[in-house]
């Protein structure tokens, strides 16, 4: 273990201009269309971005943004770990908000403040193979992402009992925390439902009509999951080559995944739920570390620990918080499915928000978990 250190991001001049240039580079001209969002991310909206990127984009204003916000490195369990910490007057346990792929701890940007005010120390690491965090020697999973925030929390940070709070796989590795060391946990809260008992099969009418349903999208929407679980060596050399298809590989997700209105033919508006900065911003913390390849490791790591749900028997005797917001691709069970591993002490029904919740919206985030933690204590 190390104490923290103080860390700034400064990405060298000649990594900008390499990026620059490729993305110049890409042959528009010869690029065919294979039926824009039903078969990727949309042609139009993925050469908006890049003519934004060429033209007006700044990735020093937005560097100088993410700086505004404390950061530190430290090793915690052998692992390097990039994080923001803010620290509050100590009156409420301190929280450990935890992003997914392919988001970053820029989705908890505008939380930290308020969280932090209302008492919290805020924690907001990049996972291990993310953004300014080290990479790991091979693919892990969630379970073994819990062990290392676990140490990062008690053994570096010091705090005796936390609260977690994650989406996506934020919420799978939060979910193991909980699972793995009660103990330190005062509280979880989730966006998103993704680990379950294996025994937790659903029964009744409303239960299984949620299962239908997310096996259908399963069927359309996980080529990405199963490509990146089995495959993610093959994936990583195109991308480590292309800046616009690293760009177009993650804005897919900001389309598909989030609540934003859509066509007839179910086009995403993308720009009416994300302006182009934040949008290329996300995509350059994946590009300027070279992160790509190392950030899909999660998915191979989770089939390798088997850690894709919890054994048969297993509950969760955290208490647990769920802000159920709509997620179009990966819908919430009903909580009667949920309280059948979790001890769920909360369950809201949002009205809108999809799987980006707290960069989509924030306040509703933002009011539930404030909600969670006075019910909690």
């Amino acid at each position: 273990m190390t104490q923290p250190a103080p860390f700034t991001v400064d990405i060298p001049q000649t990594r900008l201009d390499a990026i620059r240039e490729r993305v110049a580079a890409f042959r528009w001209d010869a690029f065919p269309d294979a039926g824009s969002w039903s078969a990727g991310a949309g042609v139009k909206d993925v050469r908006r971005l890049c003519d934004h990127w060429l033209g007006a984009y700044d990735w020093r204003a937005q560097e100088a943004r993410i700086n505004r916000l404390p950061q530190f490195t430290a090793t915690a369990d052998g692992q390097l770990v990039h994080f923001v910490r803010v620290t509050g007057d100590g009156s409420r346990p301190p929280i450990l908000l935890l992003h997914g792929w392919p988001g970053s701890f820029l989705e908890f940007e505008e939380l930290v403040a308020p969280l932090a005010a209302d008492g919290h120390d805020v924690i907001v690491p990049s996972l291990p193979g993310y953004a300014f965090s080290g990479r790991p020697e091979h693919p892990i999973g969630p379970r073994r992402v819990g062990a290392i925030l676990h140490a990062l929390m008690h053994d570096v940070l010091g705090h005796g009992r936390y609260l977690v709070q994650g989406g996506d796989w934020g919420s799978a590795i939060g979910a193991w925390m909980a699972h793995d060391r009660p103990e330190a946990l005062a509280g979880l809260h989730l966006n998103m439902v993704l680990i379950q008992a294996k025994d937790a099969a659903p029964t009744s009418k409303e239960e299984l009509a949620w299962a239908a349903k997310r096996a259908e999208l399963a069927q359309e929407e996980a080529g990405y999951s199963h490509l990146q679980g089995t495959r993610p060596q093959s994936l990583a050399y195109a991308m480590m080559d292309s800046p616009v298809g690293v760009l177009a590989w993650i804005a897919e997700k900001f389309g598909a995944w989030s609540d934003l209105p859509r066509t007839n033919m179910g086009t995403p508006d993308l720009f009416a739920g994300w302006s182009e900065d934040w949008l290329l911003t996300n995509a350059m913390l994946y590009l300027v570390t070279d992160a790509f390849p190392t950030s899909t490791w999660l998915y191979k790591g989770r089939i390798a620990e088997g850690s894709g749900s919890f054994p048969g028997g297993a509950r969760v005797r955290v208490p647990t918080g769920v802000a159920a917001f709509p997620d179009p691709v990966f819908p919430p069970p009903p909580r009667s499915q949920a309280e059948k591993t979790y001890d769920v002490v909360r369950w809201t029904e949002m009205r809108d928000g999809g799987h980006f919740a707290a960069a989509e919206r924030p306040g509703a985030w933002l009011a539930d978990v404030r909600a969670f933690v006075r019910e909690v204590g």
